[in-house]
């Protein structure tokens, strides 16, 4: 089975820049979306989608957040949401069932520059961690998306620079801690141990040139 996750950041803006060519090319058996920012009538999805089924959890604000999941193999079942009125709002979650696993489609809230949003992200990072382990007890769990945080030092390439900023403060990287220690494995820090492998970088400068990026 090949996945893959992106936040594509607009979908609307993003099928204007390659993504087509792109999923012709990797041709995954799923697809999971994450800041779509757009619902599915606002979409024209491309040919190289065609055969796959889609999923959208849409956020109440328009034109925010939200998540996709698009499948060659139809799920047994779809969830919206956790079951949690206060996080379901901002469509961030979307879970599918499969034979042999779940797959969980997560957008994580992000802290805010000013740390505005600290307090709720840390009650997401429990309330999500909850929805995990009752999904565990059925069968294994696969989840991905964009998880809002540099874990540990190897993950950015500044970590003395942003201690105290949104994605890398202890808090946050004490929530992933907790997914870690609950059993949940980091599948790509399980296969490479190195640094310089981001997945986020600012668009001030040439910090994307220098490889001055997160993996988050």
């Amino acid at each position: 089975m090949k996945l893959i996750s992106w936040n594509v950041n607009g979908i609307r803006a993003v099928l204007k820049k390659g993504f087509t060519d792109f999923i012709e090319s990797e041709n995954p058996d799923i697809l999971a979306l994450q800041e779509t920012k757009a619902t599915p009538e606002d979409v024209v999805v491309p040919q190289a989608l065609a055969e796959y089924t889609s999923f959208w959890n849409i956020a109440e604000k328009k034109g925010y957040s939200g998540t996709a999941i698009f499948t060659k193999t139809k799920p047994i079942a779809v969830t919206l949401g956790i079951g949690v009125a206060e996080h379901d709002r901002e469509g961030r979650v979307i879970t599918a069932e499969y034979a042999d696993f779940f797959l969980v489609n997560v957008y994580v809230p992000n802290s805010k520059r000013e740390l505005t949003r600290l307090a709720y992200r840390q009650q997401w990072d429990r309330d999500f961690l909850a929805y995990l382990k009752k999904l565990e007890l059925k069968k294994p769990v696969i989840w991905c998306g964009d998880l809002n945080v540099a874990h540990t030092e190897i993950d950015l390439a500044r970590p003395k620079d942003n201690v105290k900023n949104h994605g890398f403060t202890p808090e946050e990287r004490a929530g992933f801690d907790a997914f870690v220690g609950a059993g949940f494995v980091d599948a790509f820090r399980e296969f490479e141990k190195a640094g310089g492998h981001y997945t986020w970088w600012s668009q001030m400068g040439t910090a994307r040139a220098r490889n001055i990026g997160w993996r988050d």
